[in-house]
């Protein structure tokens, strides 16, 4: 990032409301904070209720801050989205290999289950420090939408791209070069594999731009949500275009195992859909003033 920091905060240049980012923010420095008066102190937190706490002397606030957040670098954040990416290509591209190998006895349920588990895990541990996209679309479109810094762009899908090359030549290293159930492939025609990733990553970012920038939504709660939304998206799409949502989980494996047909509606789909998804979920959500509450 230049040689500087920036905090992990969900606001900008970083991407507002990302899953699993703490739900409150922290203190804000204030010229009279440190003057003894406790209102000053109170009124410069983003949390606690000052009104609560004066008018009844003694009464706790309904409840507590977090403390402040610490700045995260970019090499940082590259690594956790680095990590994040590898864990989800591994996962997704092993269990379809041994559902292949073991005659389907995954079903598609597992294989829905093992990807929408992967990505719930890997939000709640890296989603605080990268905002765990994990997907060329997701970044592409949050910096679209103004959400994400457009320079920070290329790190992160570079960071995505090389976790997949990683991820899947290990896969098919330890299962002795078997690579074929690995890779997205459509098992229909090229436009009904064009329209279903679409769809399924229009359906996955509308849901992420939702968790990532209602200030009501509970953080850890992200993670759920999302991971439900891929796995409702593979038991729609898995068995005719393997439901890939995201160009690296079809680069890698495609790389790894030769096997490049209808790579493009793979790696344009999914971008378009993610631009699609978050338009219309800005276009549609609610002002930050509820006009109901007026």
């Amino acid at each position: 990032m230049d040689g500087e920091d920036i905090a992990s905060a969900p606001s900008t240049p970083v991407t507002p409301g990302t899953p699993a980012a703490p739900l409150f923010g922290g203190f804000k420095r204030d010229k009279n904070s440190f003057n003894g008066r406790k209102s000053s102190l109170l009124k410069s937190s983003k949390c606690f209720s000052a009104e609560a706490w004066e008018l009844e002397e003694g009464s706790l606030p309904p409840f507590s801050c977090a403390l402040p957040p610490h700045s995260v670098s970019l090499a940082r954040k590259m690594g956790a989205e680095f990590i994040g990416t590898l864990i989800l290509i591994f996962t997704g591209t092993a269990t379809a290999i041994v559902n292949q190998k073991t005659n389907g006895s995954e079903t598609l349920i597992g294989l829905a289950a093992s990807t929408g588990l992967a990505v719930m895990v890997v939000i709640l541990s890296t989603g605080h420090i990268s905002g765990a996209h994990l997907n060329p679309a997701i970044t592409i479109a949050f910096a679209a939408l103004k959400h994400f810094p457009w320079k920070h762009v290329p790190s992160y899908i570079g960071a995505q791209v090389m976790a997949s090359l990683t991820a899947s030549f290990l896969v098919k290293g330890i299962f002795n070069s078997t690579m074929g159930g690995g890779v997205t492939a459509p098992s229909g025609g090229y436009a009904q594999a064009f329209a279903l990733e679409f769809i399924i990553t229009f359906n996955l970012m509308f849901v992420l731009t939702a968790v990532a920038t209602d200030t009501r939504a509970v953080g850890k709660l992200a993670g759920i949500a999302v991971g439900a939304t891929v796995m409702l998206n593979i038991l729609i799409a898995g068995k005719s275009t393997g439901a890939s949502m995201n160009p690296v989980r079809t680069l890698g494996p495609a790389i790894a195992a030769n096997n490049y047909k209808a790579i493009w509606v793979y790696l344009t789909a999914p971008v378009l859909g993610a631009l699609a998804g978050a338009a219309v979920y800005s276009a549609v959500k609610l002002p930050d003033e509820d006009p109901l509450n007026t």
